[in-house]
């Protein structure tokens, strides 16, 4: 895949902006998608779309790619993930590692992930 920074980039910008569309197109129709907020995953684009529905309702949420390592088909990406309660109130502000694992240039599977070496 080329340029991986700028995908990934982009694919959290839109992510941050709501785009939500503009994410999903990235993703195999039976994508695997770590559930952060309820635990296990959700299975295929339209299951994302709902989740991620639930997730905004409930919390405003805003990641940043921090450092992307790429090796083979997979993508690892150290995050700044800051959520606040819809009212405004600070909930969470942590580092965390997001796993991507990638078929033919498209997201299959998503897992949260531990720290880890040498981020």
């Amino acid at each position: 895949m080329k340029n991986i920074d700028h995908f990934f980039k982009t694919l959290y910008q839109n992510f941050n902006d709501r785009k939500i569309d503009a994410v999903i197109v990235h993703m195999v129709d039976d994508i695997e998608w770590a559930n952060g907020m309820e635990g296990g995953y959700v299975y295929g684009q339209q299951a994302v779309k709902e989740y991620w529905a639930r997730q905004f309702a409930l919390v405003s949420s805003n990641v940043t790619p921090l450092k992307i390592n790429a090796s083979n088909d997979v993508v690892k990406i150290k995050v700044h993930q800051v959520v606040h309660s819809l009212d405004g109130s600070l909930l969470s502000d942590e580092i965390v590692w997001h796993i991507f694992h990638m078929l033919h240039g498209k997201i299959a599977l998503f897992v949260i992930g531990e720290k880890m070496l040498n981020d």
